[in-house]
């Protein structure tokens, strides 16, 4: 059986380190504090401790694209049922379906719909929240209107992978997940702060940065590297001050690389290095700052710093 595909809806970007927290859409939910996690375990894994169900598995961050779809011909046709009884005049397909997940009554479809999240256009992980109560996040990551700049970021934990019965026999790993971040591409590179003297080609160099490490081969949010490069794309605007300081030096950023730092001891902490290469006289800089990815939620540990070569 074919599998159909329903998306659509509104929200917010986090505001940490500078980014400001901006509304896309209306009704939107606000957003958690980055490290404010739901101490409640996935519904459909088991276990009765907050993280019981989590040993063994990684931590996810990743940013990608969340779509619903139905994981069985019974489910699709009671939602049609219940579509035929709402007030759906003059609405869109996936303004009806925005609609009808977003009242109370209907929550029980919610619960029973597969949740997918695709990165770079490929199904990769199926989404349950740790506590129920984040079906919401779900239904805000629904656009009524979509548009193929918008973007979803899940932080969470990876699990096994899902049984065929489950999703209408897509095979994905679990990721039970403590937050869900849904905002477009513009409102984000709108709310970078800029820097006090800002160029004229801060934008360009936001979304150059952006789009290097959304692109990076196999970024599923699951190694150290990427979920390192994924959280200073949402949460360090001076990656995007530095690039811009470059480009208006007339330097390419032409090399992002990810290492262990020395100062890795109790806890990983890993070093990102940017490379940016003058365009007339080939001489290579490189800035660098330090992240902390021990735990589901990476933070900073130093600034954005000249760096050198031991």
């Amino acid at each position: 059986m074919e599998r159909t595909q329903v998306m659509s809806s509104n929200q917010s970007i986090p505001d940490d380190l500078g980014l400001s927290n901006v509304a896309v859409g209306s009704g939107g939910r606000s957003p958690m504090m980055p490290h404010e996690q739901i101490g409640k375990p996935c519904p459909t894994c088991g276990g009765e401790e907050p993280d019981s169900n989590t040993v063994g598995y990684p931590p996810i961050y990743v940013i990608g694209s969340i779509e619903a779809q139905f994981p069985s011909v019974a489910v699709e046709k009671e939602f049609v049922h219940v579509r035929g009884r709402a007030d759906t005049n003059a609405k869109a397909d996936r303004e009806a379906f925005h609609a009808i997940l977003g009242q109370r009554e209907n929550r029980y479809l919610v619960r029973k719909l597969c949740w997918v999240l695709s990165v770079q256009g490929l199904e990769t992980y199926l989404l349950q929240p740790r506590d129920p109560a984040d079906f919401d996040l779900l239904v805000e990551a629904v656009r009524p209107r979509p548009s193929p700049m918008d973007l979803d970021m899940v932080i969470g934990i990876r699990g096994p992978v899902a049984s065929p019965e489950m999703c209408n026999g897509l095979m994905l790993p679990i990721v039970a997940f403590d937050q869900i971040y849904s905002f477009d591409r513009e409102s984000l590179m709108q709310a970078i702060p800029r820097p006090e003297k800002a160029e004229e080609g801060f934008a360009a160099a936001a979304e150059d940065v952006f789009d290097l490490i959304l692109q990076m081969t196999d970024n599923a949010g699951a190694t150290d590297e990427h979920r390192a490069l994924n959280f200073l794309a949402m949460r360090c605007a001076a990656i995007y001050a530095t690039a811009a300081e470059q480009f208006a030096r007339n330097a390419s950023l032409t090399g992002v690389e990810v290492r262990p730092s020395a100062l890795s001891f109790a806890r990983r902490i890993v070093e990102v290095v940017f490379s940016f290469t003058h365009r007339a006289t080939d001489v290579t800089e490189k800035f660098f700052t330090r992240v902390d990815i021990t735990e589901e939620f990476p933070f900073l540990v130093t600034k954005m710093s000249p760096f050198y070569d031991r």
